[in-house]
């Protein structure tokens, strides 16, 4: 386990926060209650920018294509309706 505690007396720079901010996002623990961005402003909004993008991000995930089961729902039910037992709807084809 990592200790991210500093040793007493001792100030951390904004270099020596920066360097290990990949690991404080990394453990799960609340970034934003690190001392260092208690007196540091320029390192807090770099924290807040980060989980911005990261919040971000997240909307961009590929949203899952309908299950096959809706597709042949929407087919029978443009069969009823058209009347036409032979025609058959075709799911659209896949995004990338």
């Amino acid at each position: 386990m990592i200790d991210f505690r500093q040793a007493p007396g001792k100030t951390m720079d904004c270099a020596e926060f920066q360097d290990r901010l990949p690991e404080l996002f990394e453990s799960g623990k609340d970034v934003n209650a690190d001392e260092h961005l208690q007196s540091c402003e320029n390192c807090a909004a770099l924290v807040r920018d980060l989980q911005y993008i990261a919040s971000q991000a997240k909307l961009l995930l590929p949203i899952q294509d309908p299950s096959p089961e809706v597709w042949k729902n929407i087919q029978a039910a443009l069969q009823l309706e058209n009347g036409s037992g032979g025609r058959s709807a075709q799911p659209p084809a896949k995004r990338s």
